[in-house]
């Protein structure tokens, strides 16, 4: 407590130090020009010291987030993955800029996103691979809950207005925790050979400490392709206890606004979305 208050004291006198210094200023102008009295005080106020302190970053993010939209307009929708130096460079300009903090767990993470670009890093699985490959088809993340008020990831791949294919993950935030959401423990190779994507683990999957609150921890759930109405099982066990660690993955929210989400995954992957209406 004592430290609090000689904090406050020091505030206190720092203020009055600087109302004491304005004013003694105004006097002087008063003295030594036809400055009005009304004028003076105008030209000299007394700084606010709780004033929050404003900065251009939230513009500069802006203008950084229209060139990248811009940017992934003109590389054509035809070239999800094909990543150019351009967009590189934009997506790690974002990376850098303030952004809505502790995004994993802020109420703009919920919704509906839609991928505008990709990397399709070798580590990723040889499915996931083919499913972003397919570029005329939209792909979509979700988050949102299921009927037991569980957070999900949902991946949706958009064939059609009635065909899709929808993978669904459980997730795990500081806010909404699973117990079942430990640490990976393997990268997911099987002797030796990438057969559901090649995860980081241990010390490289460490969290970023000076990103609190950024990752999103998921296990993949159930999957299914839907042919308008008729549904077909996505062919890999998420369930199997032999597979449930190398399901086990995690996004960690490197950008996000109301419109752009960035994301780097445990597979090396990094993604571009935008927020849908």
């Amino acid at each position: 407590f004592c430290s609090c208050n000689n904090t406050n004291t020091t505030s206190i006198n720092m203020v009055a130090s600087r109302s004491l210094a304005a004013a003694v200023t105004v006097g002087a102008t008063l003295l030594c020009s036809n400055i009005s009295p009304a004028a003076a005080f105008t030209s000299f106020q007394i700084p606010n010291p709780f004033a929050a302190v404003k900065t251009s970053s939230t513009s500069g993010a802006v203008a950084l987030e229209d060139k990248l939209l811009a940017a992934i307009e003109a590389n054509g929708k035809d070239k999800r993955l094909d990543n150019s130096d351009e967009i590189v460079s934009l997506v790690t300009q974002l990376e850098a800029c303030s952004s809505i903090p502790r995004p994993a767990i802020a109420p703009q993470i919920y919704g509906k996103w839609r991928l505008l670009q990709t990397t399709n890093a070798d580590t990723a699985s040889p499915i996931q691979r083919k499913a972003v490959d397919t570029t005329k088809f939209d792909i979509f993340q979700d988050i949102v809950f299921n009927d037991e008020k569980q957070l999900l990831v949902k991946q949706i791949v958009k064939f059609s207005e009635t065909n899709e294919l929808c993978v669904d993950a459980l997730a795990s935030t500081s806010a909404y925790p699973l117990a079942e959401l430990t640490d990976r423990e393997g990268t997911g190779e099987i002797l030796g050979l990438n057969i559901l994507g090649v995860s980081l683990v241990g010390e490289e999957a460490a969290e970023d400490p000076e990103r609190p609150d950024s990752r999103i921890r998921f296990v993949f759930d159930e999957g299914k392709f839907d042919f308008g109405g008729f549904s077909l099982p996505y062919p890999v066990p998420f369930r199997n206890p032999l597979f449930r660690d190398a399901v086990k993955g995690w996004i960690d929210v490197t950008y996000l606004s109301d419109r752009i989400r960035i994301s780097r995954g445990n597979k090396g992957t990094t993604f571009v979305l935008k927020k849908e209406d």
